[in-house]
């Protein structure tokens, strides 16, 4: 839902088509200082700010990213919100700013979240083996802590590249996966890792953690994120998907990847395709595919979730400003391992970024044709939002930078920080 990471990151290795794939916020270039003002006569929050953020966006829909929602939340004022996509995607769907989206591995700080509450409780502790709560399900489960699984310091690999689960992850099959059938799939780290021993992005470790937390509460995944989150919170166009089905009367983006011959050519450096690997779905221009309707359910509570701009800036606002958990599970979740596959560190369910205007705080995300990036300050006052309507064609030099800029603008922008150069920054 990261490293394969499809649903959670921009980067394919081994750990997300690893739930999010290509470029994340990334190891940052040259840091600002976080008490850094913006220059004389230049307000970050100004008219002219947010018409560069436009023009970004455009230019970023243009050079590959094919469409993006930028919303972002100063913590006063109205929410600056732009949606910009590429000419030709207009026929498919005019993108707008509300439009409901699948945020993929931005999920696994919910999950995360969930288990906190827990935690919070004593109902689960940080330090139980998985074998506890899951005898039998995961191998090496006697020595992996829920803790390890939270951090993705767990030893386990992805389940996202075996041959057994490509055909679903394209689309070309349509199988419905339970939790434990993934789990039994997952192979280790190669080379072996030991439980605890570092920092590898895998998708498995948070559908463990579904499994936990139903134990653990006697209440479904999806039962627990509405009673617990989204309805306290009044996220009122999210929920966890079961299928591939859009809700009636809301709106959706519509997602592309590239077709065979692209996504070959942009994956042969960093992972071993099978022949003839590609997405299900209509064909679109410009050597693109529709992958709007390719099932999602298997991300579960690794990038199930389907969401808004607004609606899940209000989560992570809530999040990392303490009104979810007590200040005892807020200094857990904080303290971090370092991610060199992220470009920063990794907490419990949430990624720590230096950026060039600041730290901040929050997730990505990736499924096929949907790509997130949604962050906060360190107070959860302000918060940021970059959604993607593709995830592996951001892949592609020209499509990466020019993202790249855009989220670092967008971000700036959050923290009332000049923004970076209009050009591009490799």
């Amino acid at each position: 839902m990261s490293a394969p990471t499809l649903p959670c990151r921009h980067r394919i290795g081994r750990g997300a088509l690893t739930i999010a794939l290509t470029t994340c916020l990334g190891a940052a270039l040259a840091n600002c200082s976080d008490e850094a003002k913006p220059a004389a006569g230049q307000s970050a929050a100004s008219p002219a700010a947010d018409a560069r953020l436009a023009r970004l966006a455009q230019r970023a829909a243009d050079t590959g990213s094919l469409g993006v929602i930028v919303r972002v939340d100063s913590g006063g004022g109205k929410p600056v919100e732009i949606a910009k996509q590429a000419a030709w995607t207009k026929d498919d769907h005019s993108l707008a700013a509300g439009d409901q989206f699948r945020v993929g591995s931005n999920t696994k700080t919910l999950t995360a979240t969930l288990v906190m509450q827990q935690v919070a409780q004593r109902k689960i502790r940080l330090d139980d083996t998985v074998e506890k709560w899951l005898p039998g399900l995961v191998r090496g489960g006697e020595h992996i802590t829920v803790r390890m699984l939270l951090n993705h310091t767990s030893g386990l690999g992805d389940f996202l590249l075996t041959p057994q689960f490509l055909p679903s992850l394209t689309g070309q099959e349509q199988r419905t996966w339970k939790p434990e059938e993934l789990l039994a799939t997952t192979p280790g780290q190669d080379p072996a890792t030991e439980p605890g021993e570092k920092y590898s992005y895998s998708n498995a470790n948070y559908e463990a953690l579904g499994l936990v937390l139903e134990k653990a509460t006697g209440s479904s995944l999806a039962e627990l994120i509405e009673q617990k989150i989204t309805k306290p919170l009044g996220m009122k166009d999210s929920f966890l998907a079961t299928d591939a089905a859009w809700p009636a009367g809301k709106r959706h983006a519509t997602g592309y990847e590239p077709d065979a011959k692209r996504l070959k050519a942009l994956l042969s450096k960093t992972v071993d395709l099978p022949e003839g690997v590609k997405f299900a779905g209509p064909e679109r221009p410009g050597n693109n595919i529709d992958t709007t309707a390719i099932d999602p359910s298997w991300a579960w509570a690794a990038g199930g979730m389907v969401s808004t701009a607004q609606d899940w800036q209000r989560f992570l606002t809530a999040l990392m400003s303490g009104r979810l958990l007590p200040e005892a599970q807020m200094k857990q979740i904080r303290t971090t391992v370092d991610a060199p596959e992220e470009g920063g560190a990794y907490g419990l369910g949430l990624m720590k970024m230096d950026t060039p205007c600041g730290t901040v705080w929050g997730h990505t995300g990736g499924l096929p044709g949907y790509s997130s990036e949604i962050y906060t300050d360190a107070t959860g006052t302000r918060s940021v939002a970059v959604f993607t309507i593709t995830n592996f064609g951001i892949k592609e030099k020209k499509a990466a930078t020019t993202n790249k800029t855009l989220v670092d603008a967008a971000t700036c922008h959050m923290l009332g920080k000049p923004q970076p150069s209009d050009s591009p920054t490799g």
